[in-house]
């Protein structure tokens, strides 16, 4: 079997200094999608935020190479006065990448190609947040609540680009309150709350 891309191994994770997650184990290897279910406030961004080194790892192992993560938080980070095609060619130019155009075919926003992005719809800009994928090239990808704002349509276009994606050898950690609509193992974080003193002031508007 190929190496994995992720690997975390009995993994604690905290956010401003309040424990959140604790012993969270799992491998991800090319091919795989894994889905992260919880509550709201259960830990699913801090999980995310902590495999993409944006915060330290509390306690535990975790394997994977950061260059190859992209990672798409649930804020959008689209730039309202650039147009839809010069936010992706901003990403692409930033990352050494083509496909500019297939992205925006991907996530059918051609027809928004040389609209501000200030003047779309939380729908598109949701769209245009995922179509930055594409122009990464790689092959990790993040992703929290991303069908958030998508219509169906728009849900079905999404889980077709994860099975491209994936097909390709890429592979998947995808935070979702709902079935993201993907053929994915799960990973539910409920049993993973820690049970300390320090437990008890979580805030659940940013876990």
């Amino acid at each position: 079997m190929t190496a994995p891309l992720l690997a975390l191994t009995g993994l604690h994770c905290s956010r401003g200094g309040v424990p959140v997650l604790e012993d969270v184990s799992l491998t991800l290897h090319p091919g795989e999608a894994v889905v992260v279910r919880g509550p709201n406030g259960s830990g699913k961004t801090t999980l995310l935020r902590t495999v993409a080194g944006l915060q330290p790892v509390t306690r535990g192992a975790m394997a994977r190479d950061g260059d190859s993560i992209a990672y798409v938080p649930h804020a959008n980070g689209v730039k309202g006065t650039l147009s839809v095609a010069e936010n992706l060619a901003f990403w692409a130019g930033l990352h050494g990448v083509d496909g500019v155009d297939a992205a925006l075919d991907a996530l059918a926003l051609g027809a928004a190609r040389n609209r501000r992005a200030q003047t779309l719809s939380a729908g598109q800009k949701r769209r245009l947040a995922l179509a930055r994928l594409l122009v990464t090239g790689r092959p990790l990808w993040l992703l929290d609540e991303p069908t958030d704002s998508l219509d169906e349509a728009s849900v079905r276009l999404f889980a077709d680009l994860v099975r491209t994606h994936l097909a390709s050898g890429g592979a998947a950690l995808i935070a979702s309150h709902v079935d993201p609509g993907l053929d994915a193992r799960v990973l539910d974080i409920a049993a993973l709350k820690p049970t300390g003193p320090d437990a008890r002031f979580a805030d659940e508007a940013f876990l």
